[in-house]
């Protein structure tokens, strides 16, 4: 990727999904292991191994004495093998460009509201987000059968796993009932808010003027407009109603609808035939398609207007028929 733009160092446990993200002002070695750090700090138990792509960034020596120097083992993917990293690839999506989009943020002002933005992320997903895991995959015949595990929290696998002794199972609960996951979901939204404006500068801060208590009023309300990603909104389409071609028609549509009014039953077929012998070397074969919808439209026109006009005269008539018959 050519440019500087600031990265996204992403770390998900496979075992329970727990994922931890920390923005990387730039791609280099010891930003990187100052960045596994950060994660190991956040996360509830060891980490014991580090998989990893075949990325400059991890493949080196300085990420190699790191895992040495505290027991990390270390591994990488395949090449050309994609699905190795199938896990954090999965959370990529499902987190950070769910969560922050697809826009391209460079300089320390969108690294640090990057990380404010991910300090509420991992409370919100980790602790109130259930996701399925998938617990067993077979091949039958020609067709995969997939069977996954009932839907949990990150925090919810944890605190059902053997290896996490009573103390830190204390501390994921003590943690987790002191947050407000509609006030992370506000937190969220300001912090999206922000990096829109860092994407699009001409956008009106609204969310950073709003108080808590309005986005709950309006909360019940939001799923009528879909979802909301501020740094990644799709474009308002406009209907397609102008031309991007000339119309190869438009000198001789009068004289068709003559032949049309003189033989209403005439096909479409028979009047390019038609043209073709009046006008040679005019219109290609491939234009026939074309005159076929315009009949089709036109054709359809005609009948809406003797419909209507039917309608119209029977409501004429009971007008009438009423009028006489009143007293």
């Amino acid at each position: 990727m050519s440019g500087s733009y600031v990265h996204s160092l992403v770390g998900t446990d496979v075992c329970s999904g727990w994922t931890e993200s920390v923005p990387l002002l730039v791609r280099e070695q010891s930003l990187v292991t100052g960045g596994l750090d950060v994660l190991a700090s956040q996360f509830p138990m060891a980490i014991i191994g580090i998989n990893s792509d075949n990325d400059s960034a991890f493949i080196n020596d300085t990420l190699i004495a790191y895992c040495i120097e505290r027991r990390i083992e270390f591994t990488r993917s395949r090449p050309y093998r994609k699905n190795d990293q199938a896990w954090i690839e999965q959370k990529n999506g499902s987190i950070i460009r769910r969560f922050v989009g697809h826009d391209r943020f460079s300089g320390p002002v969108a690294a640090q509201t990057l990380a404010q933005l991910y300090r509420t992320v991992r409370l919100y997903v980790n602790y109130f987000q259930p996701s399925f895991k998938l617990v067993e995959k077979k091949l039958i015949g020609g067709k995969i059968i997939k069977r996954y595990d009932t839907p949990k929290t990150p925090c919810d696998r944890l605190l059902g796993h053997d290896s996490i002794d009573a103390a830190k199972q204390k501390r994921l609960r003590n943690e987790r009932s002191r947050l407000d996951p509609v006030e992370l979901l506000f937190r969220i939204r300001q912090a999206q808010e922000a990096l829109s404006s860092l994407a699009s500068p001409e956008k009106v801060d609204r969310l950073g003027r709003e108080s808590l208590e309005s986005f709950l009023a309006a909360l019940p309300y939001v799923w009528q407009k879909g979802e909301i990603r501020p740094t990644h909104r799709k474009r308002s389409s406009k209907p397609h109603n102008w031309r991007t071609r000339p119309d190869p028609f438009e000198g001789v549509w009068t004289e068709v609808l003559g032949w049309l009014q003189a033989e209403p039953d005439a096909t479409a077929k028979a009047l390019f035939y038609r043209l073709q012998e009046k006008y040679p070397r005019r219109y290609a074969p491939g234009q026939l398609r074309t005159l076929q919808r315009r009949v089709k439209d036109w054709r359809a026109m005609m009948a809406r207007e003797l419909v209507y006009a039917c309608l119209e005269g029977e409501r004429l008539d009971d007008a009438q028929f009423i009028g006489v018959e009143s007293p």
